[in-house]
């Protein structure tokens, strides 16, 4: 399958591209995980957002999230694949493209994101390491989990 990635800055994005990815944001985790919350949580101005396309449809999507704003370290959120590719792999290129971007962006630093448990071993064998912090949010278990450079 071929993907095509669009990264950009949030003053960057198009109001179609911004409209895409709350539309799949929203798709996701407020109707298919059944979902109460705040997806505008004020954040997505500070970061940057890595879009994948298959044709010219959204189907993948990961934010990018400067150190300070969510933890410590610099983050990867709002981590989504649209039900049509899943299991098909896109959701690893959409993480290693990410892990890159961040790296690109942000420099050599460590990576903390918390992880829906259920997808542990997912961000695992990308060289995500379990922390011991587990929490709940909006419903569902979550573990932070950390990838660390590679010194």
């Amino acid at each position: 399958m071929s993907y095509q990635n669009i990264f950009k800055a949030f003053e960057a994005l198009s109001v179609n591209e911004l409209y895409q990815i709350l539309r799949l944001r929203n798709e996701v985790f407020v109707v298919e995980q059944n979902c109460n919350y705040q997806d505008a949580d004020g954040k997505d101005q500070h970061c940057h957002h890595l879009m994948m396309f298959k044709d010219e449809m959204l189907v993948a999507y990961a934010r990018l999230v400067p150190a300070g704003l969510s933890f410590d370290e610099v983050s990867i959120g709002r981590v989504i694949t649209h039900s049509s590719v899943r299991g098909t792999g896109a959701g690893k290129l959409l993480m290693q493209a990410a892990i890159d971007k961040s790296r690109e962006i942000y420099g050599d630093a460590a990576i903390r994101i918390g992880a829906q448990t259920y997808a542990k071993e997912f961000y695992a064998r990308l060289g995500f390491e379990e922390t011991d912090i587990e929490f709940m949010e909006d419903g569902i278990p979550h573990l932070e989990m950390v990838f660390r450079p590679a010194h």
